[in-house]
């Protein structure tokens, strides 16, 4: 499979992932962010796990929690503080970092260089996403900013360890193994921290089955297999997508104003998107990072 195919089969991840705002404000109930999320997670993990059949070794354990942390329990709870307590386009700002700080954590763990249309690439995006969603009467608070950044470098860290720690295994057993991990994870957390949750109506019941089948089994299963095929610096560029659709679809469905700042916002992060493809690729004759081979 192309190169080409394989970044479009990865964009789709966080293209989905741009219906997360959409479906928590319409479809759920309010004030349950962590019990939301391991109702995300733990389900389709359990799910994949069913329908894979395959466990994670003895050896991989530790490494499975550890980047069912930084992909799941710790980046999502991270995200709802950051959410609640900075205006949205802030919050989604200070996320799109994660692309810079990948850069920089795959030149620690990964040896890849530190190219400067990379880092140009992933400014800009940051510049186009700020563009996007950051009005004119956007305030700040501490506490949010840090929960933002700590989300950003938790989804930084997920990226490129998921890509140094490559298990013989598919995409879709990984998926399932980090899944459940984070799930794990997050219930005991959600049991401490939150009420129980109402009665779930048939509304809520479609929106955690679209949150947990569609936004996470199935998208983090071709987010994991991009991380695979795809150097961690051009991925993290996709993750950009997901503004763009949390966008489009407040207008659509929503009928929310579009300002000509944010279409122009829209057209830098696609132009650093497209830039960043090109400014990760590999030089001819330069390896890649290759998968690892075995669990030992």
């Amino acid at each position: 499979m192309s190169r080409t195919t394989d970044i479009l089969l990865t964009a789709l991840a966080p293209a989905v992932w741009g219906s997360t705002y959409l479906v928590t404000t319409e479809a759920l109930p309010a004030g349950y962010p962590v019990t939301l999320a391991a109702l995300r997670a733990l389900p389709a993990g359990l799910l994949l796990l069913l329908l894979t059949r395959r466990l994670p070794p003895r050896a991989w354990l530790g490494r499975t929690f550890l980047l069912g942390s930084f992909n799941f329990a710790l980046f999502w709870a991270l995200l709802f503080v950051a959410a609640y307590r900075l205006p949205g386009g802030v919050a989604a700002t200070l996320g799109s970092l994660q692309a810079m700080l990948v850069i920089l954590m795959a030149r620690g763990w990964l040896g890849t260089p530190i190219r400067a249309g990379a880092v140009a690439a992933a400014a800009t995006g940051v510049l186009g996403v700020a563009l996007l969603l950051i009005g004119p009467n956007a305030t700040l608070d501490s506490v949010g900013i840090a929960a933002g950044l700590g989300g950003a470098a938790s989804m930084a860290a997920g990226t490129v360890l998921s890509r140094k720690w490559q298990p013989p295994v598919s995409a879709l057993s990984f998926t399932a193994w980090q899944l459940t991990a984070g799930g794990l994870i997050l219930l005991p957390l959600a049991l401490i921290m939150e009420p129980a949750l109402p009665p779930l109506t048939a509304t809520n019941l479609a929106g955690l089955i679209w949150l947990g089948l569609i936004g996470a089994a199935a998208t983090y299963a071709l987010w994991f297999r991009g991380i695979a095929r795809i150097e961690p610096g051009a991925v993290s560029m996709l993750g950009m997508m997901s503004p763009m659709t949390a966008v489009l679809l407040g207008w659509l469905v929503l009928g929310q104003s579009l300002t000509l700042v944010q279409c122009f916002g829209a057209a830098i992060i696609l132009g650093s998107v497209w830039a960043g493809q090109r400014a990760n690729r590999p030089s001819v004759g330069v390896a890649t990072t290759s998968p690892v081979k075995s669990c030992a």
